[in-house]
């Protein structure tokens, strides 16, 4: 579904992105894990059009994404949720789920329903203004309003940053479940546990590049590799 080759990306004259290449297949669970600064949030900014590569190439079901404008990758079916979650705080929880199906507006009602099933706190809050809810619900509204753009691949950046124990857990059961249905996702994350309990495949990245790449259960079941690899985390 996503293939990237040898991508570099970053600001102005500093690269960030030293040749990344990953690749996703339709129904995967991929997670990108890595310290601060290992240039996460820039490959997935990079992915969506928000940061233009500076080489390098973004495939999707075959298509180049590299060079399109952000509004143009979510119409080929690629949402992003920013570690920001960058929500409407003014609008209501219903309000910011409806402008999040302006690019597909056909079906929004049932996918309204959808989201609501997946996540009934929000449709106990859907007239509550989005700046009032709690980080775990916030958090919930970003996912929430992305699956309203009807996703074929989902990038979720840090979904756990600011969550307690308890709410990380129930945000990766809620993601299991979409793994279920066949969303395809790709997250990065700093809350290893989590990610590997999720996710099939990983890529580290270490200074802007992959420095591993293997099997979720090798890495869940080696210390050494967590060792080596994310400082023991």
């Amino acid at each position: 579904m996503l293939e990237v080759q040898d991508l570099w990306a970053g600001y102005d004259d500093v690269a960030v992105v030293r040749g990344v290449s990953l690749r996703v297949a339709d129904g995967e669970a991929i997670a990108v894990l890595g310290p601060n600064g290992a240039g996460k949030t820039t490959l997935f900014r990079s992915l969506v059009g928000l940061v233009r590569p500076k080489k390098g190439s973004v495939r999707f079901e075959g298509r180049p994404l590299h060079g399109l404008r952000p509004h143009e990758v979510v119409r080929q079916g690629v949402a992003y949720v920013a570690a920001e979650r960058e929500l409407f705080p003014q609008l209501t929880v219903l309000e910011n789920l409806e402008l999040g199906a302006y690019a597909r507006p056909e079906g929004a009602r049932q996918r309204l329903e959808m989201v609501f099933e997946l996540f009934p706190r929000l449709a106990e809050r859907r007239g509550q203004r989005a700046g009032t809810l709690s980080g775990g619900e916030q958090q919930m509204l970003a996912i929430a309003r992305a699956l309203m753009a009807q996703p074929k691949l989902l990038l979720l950046d840090e979904p756990s940053t600011g969550l307690a124990p308890r709410l990380v857990a129930e945000l990766y059961r809620r993601l299991e479940t979409l793994r279920r249905q066949g969303v395809t996702i790709l997250l990065a994350e700093q809350q290893v546990g989590a990610a590997l309990g999720l996710c099939s495949r990983v890529y580290v990245l270490k200074d802007g590049g992959v420095a591993f790449e293997g099997e979720a259960a090798e890495l869940r079941g080696s210390a050494q590799l967590r060792m080596a690899y994310l400082g023991g985390t």
